[in-house]
C-alpha cells in the first residue's frame, strides 16, 4: 500500500494486524481440515461431499491469501509458523468422526466447527471494525466478503446434510 493508502488508515493497526492474523490462522486451519476430510471421506454419497469440501476447502485457501495480502498492505507480515497458526486461531481445531462413511458426522463437523466458528468471528471483527468504515475501509470490505462466503458455505454443508437425510 502507497504512502496515502497508510495516512487514511486510522485504527490501530498493531491490534488489527493481531485480528488479521487470527483470520487467516483460522482459514488456513479451515482449508487443511476440509482438503484431509474430501481425501477420506467413503461410502455411499461420499463424492458429492467430497467435491464440495475441496470446493469450498479451494475458497478458504483464496481467503487466506486476501488476508496475506491485506496484512502486508497494512505493514504486517502474515504468521509464518505453521504452529503458531493453530495457537492464534479462533477455530482451532476440527473435530471429524472416527469413521470416515459418517458423512452426516463430517457435515455437522464442518458446518458446527468451521463454518459457524468463521462466521462468529468474522462477525465479531466486522463489529469490531464497523464504527472505523470510514477510517479503514478496505478493510471493512475485505470482512464483509469472507463473511459472505462464510455464510454461504455454512448453507452448502447445510444443504448436503439435509439431502443425505431425506
Amino acid at each position: 500500500m502507497g504512502k496515502k493508502g497508510r495516512e487514511i488508515v486510522k485504527v490501530n493497526i498493531k491490534e488489527l494486524l493481531k485480528d488479521l492474523n487470527s483470520a487467516y490462522a483460522d482459514e488456513w486451519i479451515a482449508y487443511y481440515y476440509y482438503k484431509w476430510a474430501a481425501t477420506v471421506v467413503a461410502g455411499r454419497g461420499s463424492p458429492n461431499v467430497a467435491k464440495e469440501l475441496e470446493r469450498i476447502a479451494d475458497e478458504e485457501e483464496e481467503h487466506a491469501d486476501e488476508l496475506a495480502a491485506r496484512i502486508l498492505e497494512l505493514g504486517g507480515e502474515p504468521e509464518r509458523d505453521f504452529e503458531d497458526l493453530q495457537k492464534m486461531a479462533n477455530c482451532k481445531k476440527i473435530t471429524f468422526p472416527k469413521d470416515p462413511s459418517d458423512l452426516d458426522g463430517v457435515l455437522k463437523a464442518v458446518v458446527e466447527q468451521g463454518e459457524r466458528c468463521a462466521i462468529d468471528g468474522y462477525d465479531k471483527l466486522i463489529k469490531k471494525i464497523s464504527p472505523c468504515y470510514e477510517k479503514d475501509i478496505r478493510t471493512f470490505h475485505l470482512i464483509e466478503h469472507i463473511l459472505a462466503e462464510e455464510i454461504e458455505h455454512e448453507e452448502a454443508f447445510e444443504n448436503l446434510l439435509e439431502k443425505k437425510r431425506k
